[in-house]
Formats: C-alpha cells, structure tokens, sequence
C-alpha cells in the first residue's frame, strides 16, 4: 500500500495536519495496514474542528471503500462499507422507498463517520441517533475482521459507536433503513417571532423531521426569533432539482461583517409569509441544504471558522436562551445557527446526545469568538449538558468528562482495544480523553 503525504484540515479549516495518508480500495488492503501500521481511520473530514485530523502521523482515508454489499428489499437492513457516503445512498434508495435512518446536515459524511460521531438529524427527537440503527458493524483488528453488534460484543459496540474511532477502522457495517412514502420532502414552513413561542412548537410538533433556523443576531423581544421546519416525505410530486454551485475562493473579510448578517438575518427570516406555507423540495434540498454549495466553508475567508454546538437538557431552556442572548450581543455570529429539539436516542458511551435542545452557531475565526465560546461550553457544563466532539476545536480537557458521565466505560474498552493509542487523534490528544483518571 502507498502511503501519500499530504495537507489536509477539518470542515472549519483553523486546524490543519500534516502526514503520511493510505487509501485502501479493498477490506484485504485494509487488513494489511492495519496489521503492519495501523493508523487512525478518516473519511470525508466534515468534522469541523481535529476529529478527523493527526498531525505528524499516519491516516487511513476510507472513502475507496464505498460499496453497496448487500441490500435487503423486504427487511430495508442495508450492508455497506465504511466509506460510502449519506448522500450517495440517498440518491440510490429514495426512488426505492427508502431513506438512511438519521441524515446529518451533510451527505457528504460517510457511514464511518456518521458511526464514529454517533451523528444525530432533524429526527432525533423521534428515531434517535445513527447508531441506535446499526444492526452491527465489523472492525478491522490486527487479527482480522471483528463483529459487533448491541448484543454480540456488545461493550466494543457502544465504545465503536460515537467512540472518534479509537476502537480501529470499521470495515462496514449493517443499517436498518428507513421506510419513505416518496423521494420529494412536503415542508411546512413558519415563520416564529420568538424564543419562548420556538419552544413551543418544537415541543408541540408530531412531525417525523423538524428543525429550527435561527436567527443568531436578533436582541431584546425578536431574541430567538426564526424559522420552523416540519416535514415529511411525499410521493407523486416534482420538485425540480438544482444545480449546485461552486465557492471558488477565499471570501473577503467583509463577506459576514455584522451589519452584512443582521441584514441577511432580517431578509431570510421575512422570505416566509407570517401566515406561513408549506412547499415542495427535492429530498437532498431539504437534508442537505448547504451541500448545493460546493467549498461554502470559503465563504469564512482564509481563517476558518468555528462552529459551537450544545445540548442542554429541557429543564435548562432558560440557560440556552441566555446563551443565546450572548451570542446576539457578541455581533459574532453567522446566518448559519440552528434549534432543535432532541430525543433521548442514543448508542454509545460518549455520544452526544440527551433529551433536550441543541443550539449550534458559526463563528468567523476570530479571538473574541474563542473567547465567546469559551464562555458558552462554560454555560453549558453549568446547565448540564455538553458540546458536541464532532463540532469543536476549542475545548480543554478540563470540562470535556464531566459532559460525557460513561467516559470511563469507553476509556476502559478503547485502552484493551488500541492499548498503544495507535488510533489516536488530534481530538483525543487535545482533550486527553485516553488519559486514565
């Protein structure tokens, strides 16, 4: 196998790394590396901060191994390699009826990925995280492939599933698909004026998918103003596909000034009748909407950007709603920031999500940002709740076990598994997550 150095970064492009990078095309390929130099396994890299990153070190980019294996019409139970990617098998079984259980905000991440991150979607309140749809996965170890599942190996599953690949490569795994009326999404839009009538509807809603833009910018009485989404999938409809377009260099400074995304902010919230609508998109439109824009990580200019997400639990809605008044008075903020409310669902031992709401908000890569978020993932321990590892590339180690309570039974499995920390990352180094207590 050829090792390549290369330059890459993750999603946010303020943490970099430099190394020696495989890209195996077979499980056999696979096998040999990780039995003569096994390295930490990456993907796309649509983590945002250094999950997916090990400077100085060796990296399996997984995203050769991308086949469909097998696929059970009746049953829906997909078998697939790691490295094939959300939206790809989208766009393959939405004509046939079927959806990937849980979709990210991204159909570039890969299966591997959306395991390693537990990921979570605009459905999590109803049918939980990705993993809690894993039938089983199979690792690759020095001694060859290793199957687990929620009952066979049942530890090395929970600590594979949300684990940032520290239990090795997986090779593939079996996912319970998702049954769709049709390949088109009937949106109902509404337009929300503030942040108690936002929670409102979000707790109100019986909708399969739902998700909250909001404004990140508004103060005082428009505070947590925004958009409501409510979906579901729909048949016998068209809804003409566009075409993407492409970022095709670094935004200057100016691109997300303040009074740029105040007035962006105040356009797109009033782009929704005050009585509301509901409309018709294409499937990828509505789970992928940034996806249409190829490379919009340029939009933040040459120094990145930093995207902070938390979930607190729902007695603490007050806490978020004073984060978020921060986030409105810093003038820090991107149009990008997102409400939803989360379910209990999850798999894995340090998972990110708890029965709740999250908030997620872009920062341009600024000092007063970090210091910004900083303050919020203080908040956000004081709350109860945690940030999201798939997201951050700011956080201490300080904080980081006292927002995943089962760090414990995952360092315990991960340290039998990799005792020589092989699969560790720059993530897992910055938070000294394989550091015993």
């Amino acid at each position: 196998m050829t090792w390549k150095t290369l330059e890459y970064s993750g999603w946010g492009r303020v943490l970099t790394a430099r190394g020696d990078v495989a890209r195996p095309e077979r499980a056999s390929a696979l096998a040999k590396l990780v039995s003569s130099s096994p390295a930490p396994a990456i993907g796309m890299r649509r983590s945002y901060g250094d999950a997916g990153l090990n400077d100085g070190g060796k990296a399996i980019d997984m995203t050769r191994m991308d086949r469909v294996l097998e696929f059970d019409a009746e049953t829906g139970v997909l078998h697939v390699e790691a490295g094939a990617q959300i939206g790809e098998l989208l766009r393959i079984f939405a004509p046939k009826g079927w959806l990937p259980p849980v979709m990210p905000g991204t159909g570039f991440a890969t299966v591997g990925g959306a395991i390693a991150m537990d990921v979570h979607g605009k459905n999590h309140h109803g049918l939980g995280s990705f993993g809690c749809h894993v039938v089983d996965l199979t690792l690759m170890t020095a001694k060859g492939p290793k199957l687990a599942s929620p009952k066979k190996n049942a530890t090395l599953f929970k600590a594979t599933v949300g684990g940032l690949g520290q239990t090795g490569p997986i090779v593939s795994a079996r996912v319970q698909m998702l049954k769709a009326k049709g390949d088109v999404m009937v949106v109902t839009e509404r337009r929300i004026g503030g942040w108690d009538e936002f929670l409102k509807y979000l707790d109100a809603s019986d909708a399969t998918y739902t998700v909250g833009w909001i404004d990140a910018t508004a103060k005082d009485e428009h505070l947590g103003r925004g958009i409501l989404e409510e979906a579901e999938t729909g048949g016998g409809l068209v809804a003409a596909a566009k075409r993407g377009k492409r970022i095709p260099m670094d935004a200057p400074g100016f691109t997300l000034s303040p009074s740029v995304v105040r007035t962006f902010n105040a356009a797109y919230w009033r782009r929704v009748p005050a009585r509301g609508r509901t409309v018709v998109k294409p499937i990828d439109d509505f789970f992928f909407p940034l996806d249409k824009v190829h490379d919009w990580n340029r939009l933040y200019g040459k120094s990145g950007f930093h995207q902070f997400q938390c979930v607190v639990p729902i007695n603490a809605a007050g806490d978020l709603r004073e984060m978020l008044a921060s986030i409105a008075n810093s003038g820090l903020a991107s149009p990008l920031a997102v409400l939803k409310r989360m379910g209990p669902g999850r798999a894995g031992y340090m998972s990110f999500p708890m029965e709740g709401y999250t908030l997620a908000v872009d920062f341009p890569n600024r000092d007063q940002a970090e210091v910004l978020i900083k303050e919020l993932e203080a908040q956000t321990v004081k709350s109860g709740g945690r940030v999201y590892l798939a997201k951050d590339g700011l956080s201490g180690p300080e904080r980081i076990r006292d927002m995943y309570p089962e760090h414990k039974q995952w360092l315990k499995v991960v340290q039998s598994t990799d005792p020589d920390q092989k699969y560790a990352t720059d993530l897992i180094r910055r938070l000294k997550l394989r550091e015993p207590t």
